[in-house]
């Protein structure tokens, strides 16, 4: 039975760009994620839409359906003075405050004497990536989950903060 938009879907996934493991929570707490409300990269959730509970498979995400493109263009040169008291090194990612005043994430990609080029794009920006993928629970959202978008398991404890800056109480 197909994945439903609005249901609580429950992954256990390991992601690969070529040979090399990106990312994973095998052994790890499950993601979890409304269906249907682009929580999640969009050739991953196309991919899992017609897998069952204990089903394991794996979807081949193309760049368009997961970070994007690289964009030669999304690069910036910064004074280098702007990063005094950071040990900078090649590769290095860094957060900063975006022109909305959400947060950014860069990377270092070249370091001169007087300036800094960083990097605008997704580290997998321009990566086909191959996940393998559990799925291992599906069911209703409640009213609450409908209405908000969050699934229980991803809301922190009572008296608890989800960090700074997310925006949560």
């Amino acid at each position: 039975m197909a994945i439903e938009a609005n249901q609580i879907v429950s992954l256990e996934y390991e992601v690969k760009d070529g040979d090399t493991v990106v990312d994973s929570n095998v052994g790890g707490a499950p993601l979890v994620f409304m269906f249907g409300k682009g929580q999640i990269i969009p050739g991953l959730e196309n991919g899992i839409a017609n897998m069952a509970i204990g089903e394991k498979g794996d979807v081949l995400v193309k760049p368009a359906d997961a970070y994007g493109e690289y964009n030669a263009e999304a690069t910036q040169e910064v004074p280098a003075d702007q990063f005094a008291g950071i040990d900078l090194e090649l590769g290095m990612t860094l957060y900063g405050q975006a022109e909305d005043g959400g947060t950014t994430q860069v990377t270092v990609k070249e370091m001169g004497a007087e300036t800094v080029t960083i990097d605008f794009n997704h580290p997998l920006a321009g990566k086909t990536l191959l996940f393998t993928v559990t799925v291992n629970n599906v069911r209703e959202a409640t009213a609450e989950e409908a209405m908000t978008g969050v699934p229980a398991e991803n809301k922190p404890a009572e008296g608890e903060s989800c960090g700074t800056g997310c925006g949560c109480h």
